[in-house]
């Protein structure tokens, strides 16, 4: 059923073929992966042409073409991929390492706030016998 204007509306045509309606993905293997994306390489053929003999769209030839150079259809990652794959993770860590300093930041101003509101309130103005050197003296 499909949903139209006045509530449920009976579709014929989508409830009689349902494989229509809930196709299976296109499974492709690695090597046929590796191949398309080889001849792309070597410009024998210009993309759309690709596209058009394989038919599959630009954007899964391209995306295919990013995964071919980061090395994941078994083949060693291209030197350029490699570099962006550990920017990438440095990014991240500067990142997180930027978040945890500023916690503790704040966590440390928030600590030593209470301490000198610990010592205002304390008898004497916040000085101990210990600290002013006026201990248990032999």
């Amino acid at each position: 059923m499909r949903f139209g204007r006045f509530g449920r509306v009976r579709c014929p045509i989508i409830e009689g073929r349902k494989d229509l309606a809930m196709r299976n993905q296109r499974g492709f293997s690695v090597e046929f992966k590796r191949q398309v994306i080889q001849e792309l390489l070597s410009e024998e053929s210009p993309p759309a042409q690709l596209c058009r003999r394989y038919n599959i769209s630009s954007s899964l030839l391209y995306y295919w073409k990013k995964q071919y150079s980061r090395g994941k259809f078994n083949n060693e990652p291209t030197e350029e991929a490699a570099l962006k794959d550990r920017v990438e993770k440095l990014e991240r860590l500067v990142g997180k390492l930027t978040l945890e300093n500023e916690f503790l930041k704040k966590g440390l101003q928030s600590s030593l706030s209470q301490q000198q509101r610990n010592r205002k309130s304390s008898p004497g103005g916040g000085h101990s016998s210990a600290a002013s050197g006026g201990g248990v003296s032999s």
